[in-house]
């Protein structure tokens, strides 16, 4: 079992140390970056050339590779994973393909039973607009953002996230649903839209004040009773049990609420951030990459999961520069995270891994779904961390 970061000291002690520059003979992220963006664009080409028309990749588990239709949450990632690589190596063959895979997912900018638009539509046509300045995909967005904000209950204060199971939740919520509200926010503040922003915000607020627990973990699901607003349970459907704190959850909570300090700059999404930063770190393993959840680490060979760790990571970056007391701590801890992402152990050379960037994510395990596999979100996220990492301008 990998040793814990278990006290602040512990944490501060890791920043003094990694954060003077890197070890003799350890390479540079500069050239970490490097090396994983041409492994990257390989795998992404590859998986073009393998993936049925239409169809969109999602793992690949018992020896097989599992893909899905656009309608699928995940399916802006890979198309989103390729615009990080054209970013960086701007190279026009991966830029065509980045093309080709956004514009399939044009239907669903009229979806309005799922709260995964955001994820869908930002990955692709988000990077996609700010890489190209295709006017073409400003509508897509703007629909987008609609339809997700069609699901928002004023009862409540928040956006349904599922649909389906109607006879376990009546108003689901769950925290990965912040993620999504930076398809409206970037609607909302590109076209002065008051009541976009009143719907993100006020989602944001209410997930603000009932998701989490004392210590700043998040519960993974709140399902609330529309007729009133009040709540009828806590639960963590993904995690190890509804008390736990489910790694990825965490995640989405850190990089949630960063980001909605960025898009707002309203300071109790920043406060929020840090203090679900704080409860992370201690929760890490020496490689940085948490175990699936945090509650169950003690569980003899227990996974670790590369999605929450890409994710962390990009958000740690990010929330970095709104906290320069702490930056060199969460800089330190993300590092670690990317160099161990890019790793052997995790990063996988092209023609293997069925042509995914990482390995060993943790999609669903309590349902024995996704466990120990590549995922895409995790590729995505990992990218732009390396990206986030580069723009800071150090080594």
């Amino acid at each position: 079992m990998k040793k814990l970061f278990i006290t602040a000291l512990a944490i501060f002690s890791l920043a003094s140390i990694s954060c003077v520059g890197t070890q003799s003979g350890e390479k540079s992220m500069e050239q970490i970056t490097k090396e994983v963006m041409e492994v990257a664009a390989a795998h992404c080409k590859n998986m073009d050339a393998t993936l049925p028309e239409g169809r969109c990749p999602r793992t690949f588990e018992r020896n097989r590779f599992v893909h899905t239709d656009i309608y699928w949450w995940c399916s802006g990632f890979y198309p989103g994973s390729m615009w990080y690589i054209y970013e960086y190596t701007k190279d026009e063959e991966i830029k065509a393909l980045a093309e080709k895979h956004t514009l399939k997912l044009d239907p669903l900018q009229w979806v309005t039973t799922d709260h995964d638009v955001g994820f869908q539509l930002f990955c692709s046509y988000g990077n996609g607009y700010r890489l190209t300045g295709n006017e073409d995909y400003v509508p897509v967005l703007r629909n987008g953002a609609k339809s997700l904000a069609s699901r928002f209950n004023p009862t409540i204060g928040s956006l349904r996230s599922w649909d389906f199971k109607k006879e376990l939740w009546d108003f689901p919520v769950i925290i990965d649903n912040m993620m999504n509200l930076e398809l409206i926010m970037w609607v909302a503040n590109r076209d002065g839209d008051e009541q976009l922003k009143h719907v993100a915000k006020t989602h944001a607020n209410t997930t603000m004040k009932n998701h989490f627990r004392s210590d700043y973990s998040t519960y993974h699901l709140v399902d609330y009773n529309p007729k009133d607003g009040s709540i009828n349970k806590k639960q963590t459907v993904q995690g190890f049990a509804d008390e736990s704190r489910w790694a990825r959850g965490q995640a989405w909570a850190l990089y949630g609420f960063t980001m909605m300090h960025r898009m707002t700059g309203e300071q109790a999404y920043l406060k929020q951030a840090t203090k679900v930063a704080e409860m992370i770190l201690p929760y890490l393993p020496e490689d940085g990459i948490p175990y699936w959840d945090f509650n169950s680490h003690d569980i003899p060979n227990d996974l670790q999961d590369a999605s929450a760790g890409a994710i962390m990571a990009s958000a740690l970056i990010e929330l970095s520069g709104f906290v320069p007391e702490r930056s060199e701590a969460y800089l330190a801890v993300a590092e670690r995270q990317l160099r161990t992402l890019a790793s052997d152990e995790y990063l996988a050379q092209p023609g293997t891994n069925n042509n995914f960037i990482l390995r060993h994510g943790v999609g669903h395990k309590p349902a024995g779904g996704e466990v120990d596999v590549p995922l895409t979100y995790a590729d995505y996220y990992f990218l732009e961390g390396l990206l986030r990492w580069q723009a800071l301008g150090r080594e």
